[in-house]
């Protein structure tokens, strides 16, 4: 079986499409090869590696990309996490599947330590229930749950 190829894509390439991109290496295993890109990368943030440390999944080698890197790449889906992302990204060679999940930005709240924590764990929770179901839905197998999310 060939792995399918998936493209996260939102614009700064920090939290959102990071965490989709680690999420879905994570649970898919070695049935997808995962990607992802933003149309104005800004560096990896430090509450996307915390959230997803709290669930034993470490990025420490993931970083920032700009969508520009794969524009001669063909992919099988390609995933928007935000809408600028979607309406500013270039088409990509061949004939790929476009999803919308478009899922507001934690970086934009506003508040204490604490409530902007709270933001980046529902962000990582809402993305790991759209990529185990991603995972079902396109033929894949979740590879076996670790413990429950952290909220």
């Amino acid at each position: 079986m060939s792995k399918k190829s998936v493209l996260f894509v939102c614009t700064g390439n920090s939290v959102r499409s990071q965490m989709a991109e680690a999420l879905l290496r994570h649970y898919g295993g070695d049935q997808f090869e995962v990607f992802s890109a933003g149309t104005t990368p800004a560096g990896v943030h430090r509450l996307t590696k915390q959230v997803l440390g709290e669930i034993g999944i470490d990025i420490d080698s993931q970083y920032s990309k700009h969508i520009d890197t794969f524009k001669d790449k063909s992919f099988d889906y390609v995933i928007f996490l935000c809408e600028v992302a979607a309406l500013s990204c270039p088409n990509f060679p061949g004939n790929y599947e476009r999803i919308n999940w478009f899922i507001d930005d934690p970086i934009r709240v506003i508040g204490n330590d604490e409530r902007r924590l709270l933001a980046f764990q529902w962000t990582r929770n809402m993305l790991k229930t759209r990529i185990l179901e991603f995972i079902k839905t396109n033929g894949g197998t979740a590879q076996t749950e670790q413990s429950p999310v952290i909220s």
